[in-house]
């Protein structure tokens, strides 16, 4: 019976170099089975299979990576990381970040969106940028187009835009205004699960769809539903 052998120890043996630098290679992405990329050091393979290590192979540590992806309606936020695949990365992602399984390790969710809304959301191993959309969510701004229904109270526009209560807070002032006969646009801070429906509600509409189209200074553009970017180096939110 031919035994089989963990691919850390076999590229270990093949560099002549450390088991836990051996691992580091795999992990990283840099190591083929076979001619398929594979990043789990503990398993086994057999002694007739090619090991590959790639010509760019490098040590440096994997910087933390920020994830943006347009979440479909009526999806939990919170289950959305499930849909973060090789197969809905975008194929024009203009990073030059391959996909790796350890890009998927510690990502926290920053802002979840209603379960019924759409729209962008941003996953991040990044402890700057969890911080300055997490503690810094009262100063950036987020821009939501909403689909309504129904008859706007006389001065409907106007409470929408400041006048309006929710969580029994008033809210600060905001930029509300009509994109056409059924759609409104909303720019505003501290955004709140469930406060745009509510008041729609207060001036006699009804909400049919909500997308979330930018956070800060990053927007949506066209991300496909369902599909993800890493965020590029020069965005800011």
């Amino acid at each position: 019976m031919i035994e089989s052998i963990r691919l850390a120890k076999r590229l270990a043996e093949q560099l002549a170099c450390s088991r836990s630098m051996a691992e580091q290679y795999i992990e990283s992405g840099w190591v083929e089975v076979d001619g398929v990329v594979t990043e789990e050091p503990g398993c086994r393979i057999l002694p007739h299979q090619q090991v590959t290590l790639s010509p760019q192979a490098s040590l440096a540590p994997i910087a933390p990576v920020t994830i943006l992806l347009h979440k479909k309606a009526d999806e939990d936020s919170r289950l959305s990381l499930g849909s973060i695949t090789a197969e809905t990365h975008v194929p024009d992602d203009r990073s030059g970040l391959r996909f790796l399984k350890r890009h998927l390790n510690d990502l926290k969710l920053t802002d979840p969106l209603d379960t019924h809304a759409s729209g962008l959301l941003v996953f991040s191993q990044d402890w700057r940028i969890t911080r300055t959309l997490i503690d810094g969510h009262a100063r950036i701004e987020q821009e939501y187009i909403v689909e309504v229904s129904g008859n706007l109270a006389a001065d409907g526009l106007a409470l929408l835009k400041h006048g309006l209560s929710f969580n029994g807070k008033v809210l600060p002032p905001m930029s509300v205004s009509w994109q056409n006969e059924t759609r409104l646009r909303f720019a505003l801070k501290s955004a709140q699960p469930l406060q745009i429906p509510h008041m729609c509600e207060k001036v006699g509409l009804r909400v049919v769809s909500l997308k979330r189209m930018r956070i800060g200074r990053v927007p949506l553009s066209r991300l496909p539903t369902g599909q993800w970017r890493y965020l590029l180096g020069y965005e800011r939110f």
